[in-house]
């Protein structure tokens, strides 16, 4: 299991306000700060670190979330900080029968995602 993750963003103002507003509805928030690092996370434990730099390739991160709800709260909060839509809350059967999800692009254009594995 991965302890946590660091992803380089070009701004990091920008990235940490879109990021504290996206991820609020999976129960995250900046616990630690350093400087030009933030680690945000549930529970007081920061899982998810941002900090300045030169971004390379534009990654996909998917976050785990509770229930569909929660899926769809996390788009709309995403959306109005500021992201691009790359799939609207839905299931992909595709992938399984139960995988509901959605799809945005971060201000660094990284897929970010949340995903809800749950049978209705």
């Amino acid at each position: 299991m991965i302890d946590h993750l660091t992803l380089t963003v070009k701004d990091y103002a920008r990235s940490k306000a879109f990021y504290a507003k996206a991820l609020a509805p999976l129960g995250y928030q900046v616990v630690m700060e350093f400087g030009e690092a933030c680690g945000l996370g549930p529970q007081g434990k920061p899982v998810f670190w941002i900090h300045p730099g030169a971004p390379t390739t534009p990654i996909h991160l998917a976050f785990s979330s509770p229930d569909r709800e929660t899926v769809d709260a996390f788009y709309g909060a995403a959306m109005e900080a500021g992201a691009r839509d790359n799939g609207a809350p839905g299931l992909r059967p595709q992938y399984h029968p139960s995988y509901y999800g959605a799809f945005v692009y971060d201000p660094d254009g990284h897929n970010i995602e949340a995903v809800c594995h749950k049978p209705e």
